[in-house]
């Protein structure tokens, strides 16, 4: 019999809260940060590896796949899982904040968005029934019902208009996820309303009528500022239902993750850690360093000798330096095996604290040895 889906909070301190969210492809331990595996791949990255820095699952994405291989194909070959073998769960997003994004190639209409393809040019249509045949192809654990995601700062007409529409797909999207789906697979519903604490609020009460396993903050990480987030985060999680996961969508660099687990958050993704790593970006306790500054060129320390990950604790900053001065493959490689790393430490770390209430000793310790500002 599959096990359905749930959490179990353990401990909180203050609004934070650590536990378990059980599905049938294993435990997600929480708060949990989930490496964004975009078309299949944690860029740089073997499925592995990702497993052995702590991750319990990995994010993929509805447009990307649905545009190449095709979520008919994927499904043909065994579903993502088997596809990318990652065994592990795997969420998926809606693909509508890359569909929004593409402002120049898309349409918006109560039924959904007609978008052009930024790989071929190709029209293609993207309703929330279709959004969720799509997720079910590939056969992730859990999925994203279908919104609008509109740029902040927004009018707050436009924003309630856009929170509406949303509103009304989620009801599309369950009735679609409850037609399609299989057992222990779960859909969470998007909380919207940009920067509106009534819109916010209005905006909740609409998906837990619905009822949903879980519920997302959406809109935020748009360039809205990490004191605004945090604004609308404190004003948003209080109201959210206490045993079900929330999970802040985009989201983020390791300040935003500390500010928003201590604000009751229990999930979050973010391109930042592979992105960086490609670019020369490593975060470490003492902040985030560019290892193709001149300064590393003859630095023989590794970026972490007390870690169990390879690549920070085997390899010297200078050769870290050498290999991107050279182009070399396997820095942006090993400098992303080593962001993926810090951020499962981190998360580890935040969870430690929870559990035995320590949570302000370990955000001071962040903010001294960091240097960042947390409001």
């Amino acid at each position: 019999m599959t096990e359905p889906f749930s959490l179990s909070v353990n401990a909180t301190d203050g609004a934070a809260r650590t536990g378990v969210i059980k599905t049938p492809r294993g435990e997600i331990r929480t708060p949990a940060f989930m490496p964004v595996g975009t078309a299949g791949t944690v860029k740089a990255m073997l499925p592995e590896h990702v497993r052995a820095t702590g991750a319990d699952i990995v994010l993929g994405n509805t447009y990307h796949l649905m545009l190449r291989p095709t979520a008919e194909r994927v499904a043909k070959l065994g579903g993502l899982h088997q596809f990318m073998n990652w065994s592990r769960p795997i969420l998926t997003d809606s693909g509508g904040f890359q569909v929004m994004s593409l402002s120049k190639l898309r349409k918006l209409t109560e039924d959904g968005v007609s978008f052009q393809s930024h790989i071929d040019g190709s029209r293609h249509m993207l309703t929330p029934e279709r959004s969720i045949e799509i997720q079910c192809l590939l056969g992730s654990d859990i999925q994203m019902q279908l919104d609008e995601c509109p740029a902040i700062p927004i009018e707050h007409d436009k924003a309630r208009e856009s929170m509406l529409l949303s509103a009304r797909w989620a009801e599309r999207s369950k009735r679609a996820f409850e037609e399609l789906s299989k057992p222990g697979q779960a859909l969470f519903g998007i909380v919207q309303g940009a920067n509106y604490e009534d819109l916010r609020r209005e905006s909740l009460d609409k998906l837990i009528e619905i009822d949903f396993p879980g519920y997302s903050i959406g809109g935020l990480a748009v360039g809205e500022g990490r004191e605004e987030m945090f604004r609308v985060l404190d004003f948003t999680c209080p109201h959210m239902p206490a045993d079900k996961p929330r999970y802040l969508m985009g989201v983020g660099k390791p300040a935003d993750i500390v500010g928003a687990v201590a604000r009751g958050v229990d999930m979050f993704d973010c391109v930042a850690p592979t992105r960086s790593g490609r670019h020369g970006q490593a975060w470490t306790k003492t902040g985030a360093i560019n290892i193709k500054n001149a300064i590393f060129a003859e630095d023989p320390e590794p970026l972490d000798p007390e870690s169990d990950c390879p690549a920070s604790r085997d390899y010297s900053k200078a050769y870290l330096h050498h290999l991107f001065k050279a182009g070399e493959y396997l820095g942006p490689m090993l400098l992303t095996w080593h962001n993926l790393q810090y951020y499962q430490d981190l998360m580890s770390g935040l969870r430690e604290a929870i559990a035995s209430a320590r949570l302000a000793a370990y955000i001071e310790n962040f903010k001294s040895e960091t240097g960042e500002t947390l409001v």
